[in-house]
Parts: C-alpha cells; sequence; structure tokens
C-alpha cells in the first residue's frame, strides 16, 4: 500500500513536469521554476516541451504499472528505475535539487516495493 501511495505522488510529479515544460515554460510560473529569463525561455521553448513529453511517458508508465496491480511489479520497477536514473542523471549535470525533487521519491518507491 505504501508503495503504490508512493508509486502515485512519483506520477503525480511527472504529469506536474509535464504541465510545468509543456505548458508554463514560458510563462511566470515555469520560468520561476527553472529560474529562467524570457528570452532563454523562448529560446529553450520546443526542448522543454520535448523534455514533458518524456515525463508524461514516465506517469504514464508508473499508472499503468499500478493498474495491473500484482501483476505489474515489473513495471513499476522499470519506470521507478527510469526516473531514478534520470533524477541522478539531473543532479550530475543541472542541478543537485533535481536528486531530491525526482530521484529520490522514485527511490523510495523502489525501496517500498522491495520492502513491504
Amino acid at each position: 500500500m505504501l508503495a503504490n501511495i508512493l508509486i502515485v505522488l512519483v506520477a503525480l510529479l511527472h504529469l506536474y513536469f509535464l504541465v510545468l515544460e509543456m505548458v508554463l515554460w514560458d510563462k511566470p510560473q515555469g520560468m520561476k521554476a527553472f529560474n529562467l529569463t524570457p528570452e532563454k525561455a523562448e529560446m529553450t521553448k520546443a526542448m522543454a516541451a520535448n523534455q514533458g513529453l518524456y515525463n508524461g511517458f514516465l506517469a504514464a508508465g508508473l499508472l499503468w504499472g499500478l493498474n495491473l496491480g500484482a501483476e505489474g511489479l515489473h513495471i513499476k520497477v522499470f519506470f521507478l528505475a527510469c526516473v531514478a536514473v534520470a533524477g541522478v542523471f539531473g543532479a550530475i549535470t543541472v542541478s543537485r535539487k533535481i536528486f531530491f525533487i525526482q530521484a529520490l521519491p522514485a527511490l523510495l518507491a523502489l525501496a517500498a516495493l522491495w520492502l513491504l
């Protein structure tokens, strides 16, 4: 039960990232979240939309795994691992805070899947 709650939270985070990157990137909320100037937001808008789409796929995979119940264990593990790896990579290449926002929740959900 705890693992599924954590997985839902990770999926919701990624749906939020999708909205931030695909819809709000060049709006005040998106520019504040990513510390962007209007010029930088405009130049990177297409790239951000691409990132948002990938975040949507991660959320969809997690929700798919949840929908399958016990049979979805491998799908949940795969998509949580993808989220964790992306979060670690982002922390190394962009900002350490990405680890805490993206990778840590996925790692906690993975631990809950295996320990409970």
